[in-house]
């Protein structure tokens, strides 16, 4: 089958299913955020409980101020009224006593009507204090068929309290049904006295509904009787606590939980110490491991139950507590194993940590005082460039002045030559032999002082490094600038020239002359003849 939009009729199904998911999937994901934010209220109103119960005795301060100046009896009976609705859900034992108050000038009047009232007054706070066996008697002491309406209903209301306590008090499924039948049945019977459109009837109403499993139908009653609440009456509190009771039985648990805390938050803000609500919410809480808040909020209505002296309250919470309180210690010590165990972990952490930025540390230092030795380096290459452009330079000029010598030198053997020949071809042989050793002397001479010059251009500290290697007193000085024999010896061997024959030919010795000198010489160095031999070689070398 095709509709008209073309769609199969499956097809359609699947789109509405697909989006009936997706509103329900964003409706608990709104009640999830709702319930949350309200927990954290609730959370920040418990923290000041102290300044709401401060509130409340000062209300009830002004209440007893009042009362002090009055001394007509029905006045005093209406002030008690007052104070009595103050300590109803505040202090128990302070609500029995002006209760008793009252019962007692009701009687002194002699009004029948009033001592029923303070005893339907007082069955309620037997109930909620746990007194059972007390409330019974004076529930038994009423004529209910000669009531009025009016306390007939009160009566009944009574009576639904008392069993609600008493299903709580007693948790017993043996007994809990017999109580859930009377409890019904004290229903009906309020609502055969209720208007049809009054707000207690309707409230009624939607609680016989749960009963038969008309849970919408219900719920919509609960919710039109808890939008017409003030948020800051008691009244607020209760209708929402209602909607929390009606959606425990569906098992929505995120609506159950907001309106549990909307009640917990309204209560405790009117510093009601008879608060059923937050007792409610912590187990719920406790239920979805919400371990923390359900202690907590456990012990705060412990307190307040204390403080209310509600008896049958304490022995409820007195159930629950101890698993609450075993579950929050086990957590307890789950984190702080968990914490040795974070701690054991971040100590070796913090270990290697320290081993590594030690590490870093060397590493820097090293690289630092690598970086510092590479700039020294660099500055000594930079100096060693220097000397050797500077060397260079030198070694330029002093070749270049030798190779001018050579020059000068083979020039006049060329003149010699050929003045040589010019005397043979005309035969004046006698002008041979006026060439005279002196002017070879000369000769060699110039040779040996351009050397000598040469020489320490190049090693301008040859003689003083030189005279280090020698022993004190042995040691050789320059005269005119020039060097002597033995240290000309050495001056060629440090340029290399080690065959004694040609120091000996250049220096116009003879070979035993030259070795003479030399051991001269050694005999007055310091060290041995090849270590002082090798330190000369060193001399004015760049390391």
């Amino acid at each position: 089958m095709t509709l008209k939009n073309g769609l199969t009729t499956p097809t359609r199904r699947a789109t509405v299913i697909v989006a009936l998911l997706l509103l329900l999937s964003a409706s608990i994901d709104t009640k999830a955020h709702n319930a949350d934010s309200l927990i954290v209220t609730l959370d920040r109103v418990i923290n000041k409980r102290s300044n709401y119960m401060a509130q409340r005795e000062e209300t009830i301060e002004m209440l007893k101020q009042r009362k002090r100046w009055l001394k007509d009896t029905i006045a005093i009976i209406n002030v008690n009224r007052e104070i009595i609705e103050q300590y109803n859900s505040f202090i128990c034992d302070s609500a029995e006593h002006y209760i008793h108050e009252n019962l007692a000038l009701a009687k002194r009047l002699n009004n029948d009507e009033l001592v029923v009232e303070q005893l339907l007054r007082l069955s309620y706070i037997y109930s909620l204090s746990g007194l059972f066996l007390q409330a019974t008697e004076i529930f038994n002491s009423l004529d209910y068929d000669r009531l009025p309406d009016n306390y007939k209903i009160w009566y009944c209301w009574n009576r639904i309290r008392y069993y609600e306590n008493l299903i709580f008090y007693t948790a017993d499924e043996r007994y809990g049904h017999q109580y859930e039948e009377q409890k019904e049945a004290y229903r009906k019977m309020a609502m055969e006295f209720l208007q049809e459109e009054s707000e207690e009837y309707r409230k009624e109403f939607a609680h016989a509904l749960q009963q038969q499993g008309a849970f919408d139908e219900a719920e919509e009653l609960l919710k039109k009787i808890f939008e017409d609440q003030q948020p800051d009456r008691h009244a607020y509190a209760m209708a929402a606590m209602n909607l929390a009771k009606l959606h425990r039985m569906t098992g929505d648990k995120q609506s159950e939980k907001e309106y549990l805390t909307i009640a917990a938050i309204t209560d405790t803000k009117l510093a009601v110490k008879e608060n059923e609500a937050l007792l409610s919410l912590a187990l719920l809480l406790h239920e979805e491991g919400d371990i923390d808040r359900a202690y907590e909020y456990i012990r705060v209505a412990l307190d307040d139950a204390l403080f209310y002296n509600a008896r049958f309250k304490n022995a409820v919470i007195a159930r629950v507590q101890p698993i609450i309180e075993d579950n929050y210690l086990k957590k307890i010590y789950l984190q702080q194993d968990n914490l040795k165990r974070f701690s054991i972990v971040t100590s070796l952490f913090a270990l290697v940590l320290i081993l590594t930025l030690s590490y870093l540390f060397f590493q820097v230092r090293a690289v630092t005082r690598a970086r510092k030795e590479l700039r020294e380096m660099n500055d000594e290459l930079r100096r060693l460039n220097r000397k050797l452009d500077e060397a260079n330079r030198v070694k330029e000029h002093y070749i270049g002045h030798f190779m001018n010598q050579c020059s000068i030198y083979i020039n006049q053997l060329h003149r010699f030559r050929k003045n040589v020949e010019l005397n043979m071809k005309t035969g004046q042989l006698a002008n041979l032999f006026k060439f005279s050793s002196e002017e070879l002397k000369k000769d060699i001479s110039e040779l040996h002082a351009n050397f000598d010059k040469a020489f320490l251009a190049l090693f301008p500290r040859f003689v003083e490094e030189f005279n280090s290697l020698l022993r004190p007193g042995e040691e050789y000085s320059l005269e005119h600038g020039e060097l002597n024999n033995e240290l000309r010896i050495f001056a060629l061997m440090k340029l290399g020239i080690t065959d004694m024959k040609q120091i000996a030919d250049f220096l116009h010795y003879s070979v035993q002359t030259v070795y003479n000198y030399r051991s001269k010489v050694k005999g007055k160095a310091k060290l041995t003849g090849e270590e002082f031999e090798e330190m000369v070689l060193k001399i004015g070398s760049i390391n």
